[in-house]
């Protein structure tokens, strides 16, 4: 294992943490300001480009280590940091958590990875065009949705008590609204208090214009325009109904039929792709309330889950037996 770290670290390779205790020296090694840690599968084609990239960002920064994980192979460090979806990047420093970055995108890493590296000497001036993208970054973040919170981890946990009041307050009233956790990306965290020129978090976003933090909110409430002000959500069930009725065959999944996030979901799609019916899909890690309410709703724990004509087949333990049974072509087409 050693000759082999030397060979690496002459190449300037990436490291591969395939424990929890190896992940954890590898954030204390002395020298190293920077750890980058790129959780990945083997399953996923981004995951190996992005490990190219690496490969050559290491070249570039011989003072940042750079970690590849197996993300479903040391499952503890990926639960700790609420790893969902690969590629997920995170970034180090002094063993805390900095900065991350969702997805494969290789300017975007590069981009953290120089500014990261470089922080502690970069001179006052030189980050305009950084604080340009950022700012184009926040803009449409806070017009994702009719309704944005920027809050401290998410409605289902919040993780401070001014968050958890403000969803209350949401939910109290029936506001459809999506949210970001600005503990998920530091440069949005920070970049937003000066775009907003609002000094503390939560921050609650309509129609991509600033409301205001808690006490807004409270005096909206008390006032009676908070109904007025945010938009109304449709009821859950109802919406979970129009989903799975969205196309004949929908299968709700880690991903897309593009770029699927988990080794289940990849290879139900390879089960569906190879029967030749056509089928939509819906990504639930983009959509915390569908992602919880839909295991209720169907009393189905898991995903991947697959619905025929609005109702559930099941997840990849049925689909493959009723595949294996050559069944499953014609419950896809509607014949049984």
């Amino acid at each position: 294992m050693a000759a082999a770290e030397e060979r690496g670290t002459a190449a300037a390779a990436v490291v591969e943490a395939d424990s929890a205790d190896r992940f954890q020296y590898l954030l204390r090694q002395p020298g190293r300001s920077l750890v980058v840690v790129h959780f990945w599968a083997p399953w996923a084609p981004q995951c190996v480009q992005m490990n190219s990239v690496m490969v050559e960002l290491a070249k570039e920064h011989p003072r940042v280590t750079f970690v590849k994980l197996e993300a479903e192979a040391v499952p503890d460090v990926s639960e700790k940091y609420e790893i969902t979806s690969v590629p997920t990047f995170l970034f180090f420093k002094n063993s805390q958590t900095i900065d991350r970055l969702d997805g494969a995108h290789a300017p975007e890493l590069t981009k953290k990875v120089q500014r990261h590296a470089n922080s502690a000497s970069v001179p006052a001036g030189s980050n305009d065009g950084v604080k340009e993208d950022l700012n184009v970054r926040l803009k449409k973040l806070i017009s994702a949705a009719p309704c944005m919170l920027f809050m401290k981890g998410t409605p289902q946990e919040p993780r401070c008590g001014f968050s958890r009041q403000i969803v209350e307050i949401l939910n109290k009233h029936n506001i459809a609204f999506s949210s970001f956790d600005i503990f998920s990306d530091e440069e949005v965290r920070q970049g937003l208090k000066v775009y907003s020129s609002w000094p503390t978090y939560p921050q609650l976003y309509v129609a991509g214009e600033l409301i205001g933090g808690l006490d807004i909110v409270k005096e909206l409430e008390a006032s009676g325009e908070l109904g007025t002000t945010c938009p109304k959500a449709h009821k859950l069930e109802d919406r979970l109904k129009e989903l799975i009725k969205k196309a004949s065959v929908m299968l709700f999944m880690k991903g897309n039929k593009q770029v699927v996030k988990c080794g289940f979901s990849k290879q139900i799609t390879e089960i569906l792709n190879n029967t030749g019916v056509a089928y939509e899909t819906f990504d639930i890690l983009e959509d915390e309330e569908v992602r919880q309410g839909l295991k209720k709703y169907s009393n189905w724990p898991t995903y991947p889950q697959l619905y025929v004509k609005g109702e559930l087949v099941g997840g990849l333990d049925i689909v493959k037996e009723l595949n294996e049974n050559g069944e499953l072509l014609s419950i896809l087409k509607g014949e049984n």
